[in-house]
């Protein structure tokens, strides 16, 4: 028997790794003879370079880097085998760095995720993956830019500072200081929104007023973005305006798209390609996926219902272990519903969610367990009629 188990962390609770290590002690403890291959999972938000350098055996890189409101901070990023970089700007530009006195996307700037770019590089990446969730900026990727030597000037040929303030006053770019190496490297951004960069879907509009902006700076924030798309046409010849996606952590989307010719693809579908989840996954007899919470969302994205479309297109069923089963299905469409074969929670009893996650581990191999006895029943009965 042949399982594979790839799951998303608990938020909050485990990482992905101890999630699926959970599970497949859980499995060896009954049947010492199956075979488990753990894949931990992840959608290009928070956890996923830990995932991904525990589970492909890379190495962590710490560094000092400008922080979102210009203070220095340490941050840190992945290298996986084969000199691929795994990157989460919120490590350096996130709004969890943030004090909610200081808020204020007008100032906040993406500088920090940059130097992590240029460190990536000058260790010899070339292929660099980016998750791009959780920013407290709205600047457009300007910050990244300024990092990797791309040069931004006003009207009267002042060279500009760094925040979304700035976006507006933008005239000429200058990307002949851009680092050589980035020419070379290929670029995917985890993006799972299609907000373009601006309007009343945009950047500003929608995402900003979280990030500490008020009516006014909205407004601003929004011209700004529209004369960054402008003077990034007039200098790079490259329409970011209407890019699904460009909108992302205020933005950035759309400046690693005219900076560094990124790709912004599905968070999911990238990390399954890092993991090649596809070979592991074709001759198994059973996928294990799951969550935190498993809710209508999941069917719009999340790493489970990756797992659960792989799998599928090679007949393998496919069950969910999660903390937390919240769905409403008579939202979700019933082809996407076909794809699991079972969504379960650990969540046994009535209890507070201070007692789940204090006793999940516990509860995450005693539900396994219980799951796989009845699995391996029902698996030993067909092949053996």
């Amino acid at each position: 028997m042949k399982i594979i188990v790839a799951c998303d962390k608990y938020k909050g609770n485990m990482t992905a790794v101890q999630v699926c290590n959970t599970i497949r002690q859980a499995i060896i403890d009954i049947d010492s003879s199956a075979e488990v291959i753990v894949s931990p999972m992840a959608d290009g938000g928070e956890g996923t370079t830990e995932s991904l350098v525990e589970s492909l055996g890379g190495n962590f890189v710490n560094l000092a880097v400008t922080g979102p409101t210009g203070k220095k901070i340490n941050a840190e990023f992945g290298i996986l085998p084969g000199d691929i970089a795994i990157i989460e700007m919120a490590k350096a530009s996130g709004l969890w760095l943030v004090p909610d006195g200081e808020k204020n996307p007008m100032q906040t700037t993406t500088f920090g995720t940059g130097q992590m770019i240029a460190k990536a590089l000058e260790l010899g990446c070339r292929k660099i993956i980016i998750g791009i969730g959780g920013s407290a900026t709205n600047d457009a990727g300007m910050g990244m830019a300024q990092a990797l030597g791309v040069k931004f000037f006003d009207v009267n040929e002042k060279l500009l500072g760094q925040g979304g303030m700035q976006l507006s006053k933008i005239f000429s770019i200058d990307t002949a200081g851009l680092y050589p190496s980035a020419k070379k490297a290929a670029f995917d951004v985890a993006c799972d929104v299609s907000n373009p960069l601006y309007g009343p879907d945009g950047a500003a509009y929608v995402y900003a007023p979280q990030k500490g902006a008020d009516p006014e700076m909205v407004r601003e924030l929004d011209m700004g973005l529209q004369n960054f798309a402008a003077a990034v046409k007039k200098s790079t010849g490259k329409d970011i305006a209407n890019l699904p996606g460009a909108g992302a952590a205020g933005g950035l989307g759309a400046g690693l798209v005219a900076f560094l010719d990124a790709k912004l693809r599905s968070g999911t579908d990238i990390i399954i390609e890092a993991t090649s989840l596809e070979e592991k996954i074709k001759d198994c007899d059973l996928a294990i996926t799951g969550e935190g919470a498993m809710d209508n969302q999941t069917f719009y994205g999340k790493s489970s219902y990756g797992v659960a479309k792989l799998a599928k297109k090679y007949s393998v069923p496919v069950i969910t272990v999660n903390g937390s089963v919240l769905l409403d299905y008579n939202l979700i469409e019933k082809e996407k519903q076909a794809l699991f074969d079972g969504n379960f929670s650990t969540v046994n009893r009535d209890m507070s969610l201070e007692d789940a996650i204090k006793n999940g581990r516990q509860l995450l191999y005693k539900t396994s367990g219980e799951l796989f006895r009845f699995y391996r029943a029902v698996y030993k009965k067909i092949y053996s009629s």
